[in-house]
């Protein structure tokens, strides 16, 4: 078995530092950084592309909607004009520094409230998938796993993988449950190793109410911003590897 491990990554801004890159980029295969949307700044952008390719780990763009106060995770109603104009200034933006540094763009994930309403909609779904397919079609769309995602790389002929939360609870609709809900986020990095064991093994998870809901993990989340986040990544590495899963980018296979 394969399985990618992806993190969000350069999400810091200015002096403000968010999350745990130096120590987290060694235990991925994968890295989304931020395009200076919902965080991060060019300096930034460049000193993180700069730590993935000294790592070997692949790199993506992780574009979001405008929205730097709310760490983009506020929805907005914007069009799928807008949408895919504002993608094709993120991942050029990102796509120069990886130029610059002789290294491929991998892969597009979207992030925060833009990830969760392309999940849903397919026509936000559909402009998120244009805008890859116009900017360079040999990127990988990163969906939520069954999603609108999907449907959209299908239909535009774009190449996509599947990503499951290790430490995001589900609903039985196969979708996240919402971070303002109790137990939306797993904090104990034993059980979401457990989870995404169970997950790469079974092709399901356990849903926050207890059934069974069937998904394609290609690709494992594991969030670096939380306090438990390395930790975490470094028991989940550890035990896919103990159980013979092989750790590669997605892009390399």
């Amino acid at each position: 078995m394969h399985i990618d491990l992806n993190c969000d990554m350069g999400e810091g801004f200015g002096a403000y530092t968010i999350g745990s890159d130096e120590q987290v980029m060694p235990f991925i295969t994968s890295a989304n950084i931020a395009c200076g949307f919902h965080a991060s700044d060019p300096a930034t952008i460049r000193k993180t592309v700069r730590m993935a390719k000294t790592h070997g780990v692949a790199v993506g763009a992780h574009p979001s909607y405008p929205d730097l106060v709310g760490f983009g995770r506020r929805p907005m109603e914007l069009s799928a004009e807008e949408v895919t104009a504002d993608l094709i200034y993120q991942i050029g933006a990102l796509a120069a520094f990886c130029k610059c540094e002789g290294i491929k763009l991998q892969h597009v994930k979207p992030h925060g409230a833009l990830y969760n309403k392309a999940a849903v909609s397919s026509t936000i779904a559909l402009a998120i998938a244009e805008a890859i397919k116009a900017l360079d079609p040999d990127l990988y769309l990163v969906c939520l796993s069954n999603s609108e995602m999907v449907t959209a790389a299908k239909a535009t002929g774009i190449r996509y993988v599947e990503e499951v939360f290790a430490d995001r609870a589900y609903t039985r609709e196969g979708k996240l449950v919402p971070r303002t809900q109790p137990g939306a986020v797993i904090h104990d990095p034993a059980l979401a190793a457990e989870r995404v064991l169970a997950t790469v093994r079974d092709r399901s998870v356990t849903s926050i109410d207890g059934s069974e809901v069937p998904l394609n993990a290609q690709t494992i989340c594991v969030h670096g911003d939380t306090a438990e986040a390395i930790e975490m990544i470094r028991i989940i590495r550890s035990r896919l590897e103990r159980e013979k899963v092989q750790l590669n980018a997605f892009g390399t296979l």
